[in-house]
């Protein structure tokens, strides 16, 4: 990448990242301050945890949308400042019922359509894919370091200093934005990094598709879901309070790492992808069975969360690359979007029902709600078609091969490791989805007249 496009991409990840740590450091110390709120219930609990996922979820494609029109840095810029607003008055709030207002605010931000789609401004179609691979490497990190620094940072300044903490995340946020994000030269739409509305009935229908956004619905249920109940667990087996549980999670995150790495390179070198997903998937489920039966032992206990992150941190890594592959190569934001709204649905799902049957049924009942969402997916994830192993890649048009779309499709089908071509005369840009491993990539640029 030019020096311009690292920039640009390292920017706007930071950005990602700042607004992602406050959020996820909450996850494993909330059930336990919730609880002293004024009208804290099980299911409130739940449902505040949970909430913020269902604004983010819906306004998320919004948002972006609404950046081609005003300006991406004016959509970053309002989504933070409400994301501070919530993260305030949760901050203040003495009662669950303000906890749960300030969630909805802070969901409200939902600027990581516009953030991925400001990165598809500032970069060129052949670096795109390394910017977007940094700030979901990005997104990852600072999940993992949430988890163990938000009890570290509850012990120093309690949940409350953690929400406070968002609001001095959120205006650094602001700060990298106005002042070290380069400003696009013009705003375009790019159907391999944002949601196209026309395209949202077609990407709907596309049942492979469908089973990847349930896979990560339901993660993301399971993983909010398991956080009402799992803190207290821990402090009744180890006698750990939450704010010491960062000794837990870290050496399971660490051994989760080293699972998820050879997992990875089984599934994209060796092209193993449906086996190792349902493999996780399985492992997933098997976690889940373990907290059922465990009855409170800590060994059981302690392998079952070993179990449930490294299965988590291997979808986390494979499915958006599995979205990639799936979707037609003209769609790929669109079903991109898509997705990352279904996983914030499943946030939202996964805190209301969990809080629900946690207040009906108790611990049991929730990990009996996680197991059957884990072997639904495993259902699902079994009878999917095997993965294509291609990946999309753009090419810019010069002006004079631009006239004739469909002959220009044809030509491109014939070169060696070209699987399907979409081109958009208007766009001047050709979508192809190809076998790296086979793909002419000069017979393709000279096609098209690139340089």
């Amino acid at each position: 990448m030019e020096k311009h496009e690292l920039r640009a991409a390292g920017s706007l990840a930071a950005v990602f990242s700042v607004r992602l740590l406050g959020l996820f450091m909450i996850y494993p110390v909330f059930a336990a301050y919730a609880r002293h709120l004024t009208g804290a219930t099980p299911y409130k609990i739940g449902l505040a945890l949970g909430i913020y996922g269902l604004s983010q979820g819906l306004l998320q494609i919004p948002f972006g949308l609404l950046s081609d029109k005003i300006g991406r840095k004016t959509m970053i810029v309002l989504g933070l400042v409400m994301f501070a607003i919530g993260s305030a008055v949760a901050a203040s709030s003495t009662t669950i019922d303000g906890v749960i207002v300030g969630r909805v605010l802070q969901g409200a931000g939902a600027v990581g359509a516009v953030i991925l789609a400001l990165v598809a401004d500032l970069t060129a179609e052949e670096n795109r894919t390394k910017a977007m691979a940094m700030v979901g490497i990005t997104i990852g990190v600072s999940f993992m370091i949430a988890l163990v620094a938000g009890p570290i940072v509850a012990g120093f300044v309690g949940v409350s200093g953690i929400f406070w903490l968002m609001v001095g995340l959120a205006l650094l946020g602001i700060a990298i934005t106005q002042f070290a994000v380069p400003n696009p030269q013009r705003l375009r739409v790019h159907r391999d990094a944002e949601t196209v509305p026309a395209m949202l009935g077609s990407v709907l229908k596309n049942k492979d598709l469908l089973r990847l956004d349930l896979g990560i619905f339901t993660l993301h249920a399971m993983l909010t879901a398991s956080f009402l109940v799992v803190p207290g667990l821990l402090h009744g087996a180890l006698d750990v309070n939450s704010r010491d549980q960062w000794m837990v999670y870290l050496p399971v995150l660490l051994v989760s790492v080293g699972v998820m790495v050879p997992a990875i390179i089984v599934a994209e070198k060796y092209r193993r992808m449906k086996t190792v997903l349902v493999s996780a998937v399985a492992v997933l489920a098997l976690s889940q069975l373990m907290l059922v039966a465990g009855d409170g032992d800590v060994y059981v206990l302690l392998a079952a969360i070993t179990v449930f992150f490294a299965g988590f941190n291997v979808m986390e890594a494979s499915l958006p690359s599995l979205v990639t592959k799936t979707a037609p190569p003209d769609a790929k934001g669109t079903a991109t979007g898509i997705y990352s709204s279904s996983q914030f649905l499943g946030i939202f799902v996964g805190g209301v029902v969990g809080g629900l049957v946690h207040q009906v049924a108790g611990d049991t009942g929730v990990f009996v709600l996680t197991t059957g969402l884990a072997l639904l997916w495993l259902l699902a994830a079994a009878t999917m078609t095997r993965p294509s192993y291609l990946t999309t890649r753009l090419l810019r048009i010069e002006n004079e091969h631009a006239d004739d779309a469909e002959a220009l499709a044809a030509k491109l089908r014939q070169v060696p490791g070209v699987a399907d071509v979409i081109v958009i005369a208007d766009e001047k840009l050709a979508y192809l989805k190809i076998d790296s491993k086979v793909f002419d990539s000069a017979s393709a640029q000279s096609l098209v007249g690139a340089a």
